[in-house]
């Protein structure tokens, strides 16, 4: 794991000295990275200057939610995100290239074209996070404090796996990652607001058969103190760590699986 990560760090490291070549060029890519983040949050204020509730959710409520989605989700696609390009390299025949170099192909594609321009992402969701968590109204218990970094941990390590699984996919549908972006780009967009607005069988199908409801909803509804709307068990508030870790091992054993029966390109 040492060595894994300290390979992934010096690729992402050449491209990072790569892109600062040319700074006013990498400036600007944040910059405009972070205005197309905030069209969500301006979304969210849109809504809210009709509205005091949404879902029976506060404005400061619903930043604190659209803020830990939004910073686990930029945290996971700057690290794995651009492992959905497996597709073209499948199609192109360059992903036997990858094979051969004597570093696992999925750091490589995690690291490929690592752009900082996706630290833009990181600009409006945090701060926004920072501001709802002062205007929260909590009674901050050390149980609730700690929650908030376990939150953002185990929503980073689901997306992340999320991505991993995204890759995947394509080794059996080759053209297949708008279809997995709906997961990955739609997921964090859904996370952004309260899950139960959108019905109690969208609610349970993001809790049993795309657990996004565990990279921020559950651990939120014990931070707020609200009740959850299917009836579930306090145990699933800190259930994050366990879908995230399931979600990993899944994520590997079809990495893994998909290595196995490629048989280069066409296949």
């Amino acid at each position: 794991m040492v060595d894994a990560v300290r390979t992934y760090l010096l690729l992402a490291g050449t491209w990072l000295r790569a892109a600062a070549q040319y700074p006013a060029s990498m400036v600007m890519l944040i910059v405009a990275q972070a205005v197309v983040t905030s069209l969500d949050l301006a979304a969210i204020l849109i809504i809210f200057a009709h509205t005091s509730r949404l879902g029976g959710f506060s404005l400061p409520e619903v930043m604190f939610l659209y803020g830990t989605a939004g910073v686990s989700f930029a945290l996971a696609d700057l690290t794995f995100g651009s492992a959905d390009r497996l597709g073209e390299h499948i199609r192109q025949g360059t992903l036997d290239t990858l094979l051969v170099r004597p570093v696992g192909p999925l750091l490589q594609l995690a690291t490929e074209d690592f752009s900082p321009r996706r630290i833009g992402k990181l600009v409006p969701t945090g701060a926004v996070l920072v501001l709802a968590l002062a205007r929260l109204d909590v009674a901050w218990t050390p149980g609730r404090v700690a929650t908030v970094p376990l939150m953002l941990a185990g929503g980073y390590w689901i997306f992340a796996a999320l991505w991993v699984l995204s890759a995947t996919w394509q080794f059996a549908v080759v053209d297949g990652k708008q279809a997995m972006n709906s997961v990955t780009y739609g997921g964090a967009f859904l996370a952004q607001y309260p899950l139960s607005i959108f019905g109690r069988d969208v609610l349970r199908g993001l809790t049993w058969v795309v657990p996004l409801a565990f990279v921020n909803w559950q651990p939120a509804l014990y931070i707020l103190g609200r009740p959850d709307p299917l009836g579930l068990p306090v145990f699933f508030r800190f259930a994050s760590p366990l879908v995230a870790a399931a979600l990993s091992v899944l994520a590997a054993v079809t990495w893994r699986t998909g290595l196995r029966r490629y048989r280069s390109t066409g296949s």
